[in-house]
């Protein structure tokens, strides 16, 4: 396949938050079959793209990739064959963390904005086609049903609107992908009856105290944009293993 299929292929999976593997044939000793610039790019476990020329190369690079993915840098590969040699660039490209986060409101026009520059992929979830309209939000799932398929392994979750109707069952969808991080936008004064919904559907009393609500660090933050900062300051702190103060849940 092409390298230019190979390097489509890529960004497609990257665009997608998946972790992958690409290998790149750097120097040919002898004549095995293969040549310099072949590419081969793969998850852990399966070829995705592309050769390094043979089936006896492609296993190998297929063979080192879980633990070039795990170490998450680069590393030169020498595969060998009864014809020659091939010099092997094996690159890994960690998935990034996703910043789901549902309807759209002031608040996630923000964090959908700022996040990817902090190293999240953002994905909005809003099943009210009313709300998308008039504005420029990107690409939305609009059905809770196909969330799960949309998620990678490090998922942060952010609800920015207490009055959406759909929003326990919302949390619901996302509670089984173990989120590092919940957030509900609001007082307790306003996001409270939906944990006790939570609780009379027999969600554990650990997963739900789990979620942050009010959300942000405590910024003495104004108006949708500052909300917005003092989530990602929180979401930051998390992923970094820093300290913030998280406005306090009385």
């Amino acid at each position: 396949m092409p390298s230019s299929s190979v390097e489509e292929e890529l960004a497609r999976r990257l665009s997608r938050g998946e972790e992958v593997v690409l290998a790149t044939v750097t120097k040919v000793d002898g004549e095995p079959p293969s040549r310099p610039g072949a590419k081969l790019l793969m998850s852990r476990a399966a070829q995705l793209s592309g050769t390094l020329g043979c089936s006896e190369f492609d296993s190998a690079a297929l063979a080192d990739a879980p633990s070039i993915a795990t170490g998450g840098a680069p590393q030169v590969r020498t595969y060998r064959h009864d014809l020659g040699s091939i010099e092997v660039y094996l690159e890994p490209y960690i998935a990034p963390p996703t910043l789901v986060v549902f309807a759209a409101t002031p608040v996630s026009a923000s964090l959908l904005r700022w996040a990817p520059e902090l190293g999240f992929r953002t994905l909005l979830v809003e099943t009210r086609p009313e709300r998308l309209r008039g504005a420029s939000w990107p690409t939305s799932i609009s059905s809770l049903d196909d969330l799960p398929e949309a998620l990678n392994e490090e998922v942060y979750v952010v609800h920015t609107d207490h009055d959406a109707d759909d929003l326990v069952a919302a949390l619901q969808a996302i509670l089984p992908s173990d989120p590092r991080f919940i957030g509900l936008v609001g007082s307790r004064r306003h996001t409270g009856h939906h944990l006790e919904a939570l609780r009379a559907k027999g969600v554990p009393e650990d997963v739900i105290a789990r979620i942050q609500t009010p959300v942000g660090l405590d910024l003495g933050a104004v108006g949708p944009e500052e909300i917005a900062l003092s989530i990602l300051a929180g979401l930051v702190a998390i992923r970094r293993g820093g300290k913030g103060g998280w406005k306090q849940k009385g």
